[in-house]
């Protein structure tokens, strides 16, 4: 896909982000509005939007100037309720139903996100105070991974998310990028690791939550593998494009143009929760799978897809536009930065990829 200047419908979706991160009392209500569902989601959101601004800026140098200055309120509140909050604040209240196994307590959810907003925010300009936080986090979570059978780390107590492993891989390879550090190896064997012990043999997806010891808590779910497929991309371009095509088969559907995601293969069906969101009846549409499909389908430029996605979106996403913002009333504020990110997504990765191991 393109990675020169920022397409008009990203421009209003950021531009309504914006005016709620610009507005105490608006910005309140929507968390309020998130965390009473998930507290994870009111992270998440951060970490989209955080991502999407990067790129924006990287797309369009001109934008700098407005979206620094959010990234950076953005990233110094998330650290800064982490601190005062502890790290339970942003995870599900199952989390302290049982001792994480690694001590002290980290859950690379946190970590992994918060690393990749510091890393993304400082290819658009560096900062000094994001390099020495966010290398002490890479630290931990190599560390961690290297003490695990399945070179996974906790997201929450004994319970290794692909989604977030995936999100912290990406965060040390920014990093590597950034430092002139070099954890190649690590790279290799994980990936080796999760084809030997995290692949699920009858798709031959990776699995979406297993314990540190390799034991399969989920198979594979939509709502974890396209965003891992766009995050491992950026360390094995070739076993993540595999994992894209896959979950392609066996997830997408279309019906007259209209193209959505399940959450499940039909080889391995599962149960909704809060993590996999709303699945819609009859249809099975999910719709965290279709909303994270979004960006499988832009890392590996997969326009047919991306075409009739959109089309599902503006049918069913229930668009409103007022001046120059966007918003879909279908979604919600970690809905729309995932949106976000599809749209801008891909300067942050080519400058990486590009410019061979460390700047």
């Amino acid at each position: 896909m393109s990675v020169a200047g920022v397409p008009p419908k990203a421009r209003a979706l950021a531009a309504s982000h914006i005016a709620i991160w610009s507005d105490e009392v608006g910005q309140r209500a929507e968390i309020e509005r998130m965390r009473g569902r998930n507290a994870e989601w009111d992270f998440m959101a951060r970490s989209f939007f955080v991502w999407s601004l990067a790129n924006m800026a990287l797309r369009d140098p001109q934008t700098a100037s407005t979206t620094l200055p959010i990234m950076d309120r953005i990233i110094d509140e998330t650290v800064r309720l982490e601190k005062e909050q502890g790290h339970f604040f942003f995870l599900m209240p199952y989390a302290q139903a049982a001792p994480f196994r690694h001590q002290p307590v980290r859950s690379i959810f946190l970590d992994g996100e918060i690393a990749l907003m510091m890393g993304l925010r400082r290819l658009v300009s560096e900062r000094e105070e994001y390099r020495t936080q966010m290398l002490e986090r890479v630290g931990v979570m190599a560390g961690r991974m290297e003490q695990s059978p399945v070179m996974c780390v906790e997201s929450y107590p004994n319970e290794c998310w692909l989604f977030c492993n995936s999100v912290g891989l990406a965060a040390i390879r920014v990093s590597d990028h950034l430092d002139g550090t070099d954890h190649g190896d690590l790279f290799k064997r994980w990936v080796a690791t999760a084809r030997a012990k995290l692949v699920e043999p009858k798709t031959g997806l990776l699995n979406s939550a297993f314990t540190l010891d390799g034991d399969v808590l989920d198979g594979p779910e939509g709502s974890s593998i396209w965003l891992a497929a766009h995050c491992l991309s950026l360390i094995d371009r070739e076993f993540a494009a595999d994992q894209y095509r896959r979950a392609r088969e066996r997830l997408r559907n279309r019906i007259v143009g209209f193209d959505y995601a399940y959450e499940w293969p039909p080889e391995c069906p599962g149960s909704g929760d809060v993590d996999s969101g709303p699945i819609l009846p009859l249809l099975d549409l999910s719709a965290g799978s279709t909303g994270l499909a979004f960006v499988g389908a832009a890392e590996f430029g997969d326009t047919e897809y991306l075409r009739g996605l959109h089309a599902a979106l503006e049918l069913g996403g229930f668009p409103i536009k007022s001046g120059d913002r966007l918003k879909y009333c279908g979604s919600n504020a970690v809905g729309d930065a995932v949106l976000l990110y599809s749209m801008t997504l891909g300067p942050a990765w080519r400058r990486i990829t590009e410019t061979g191991g460390n700047r």
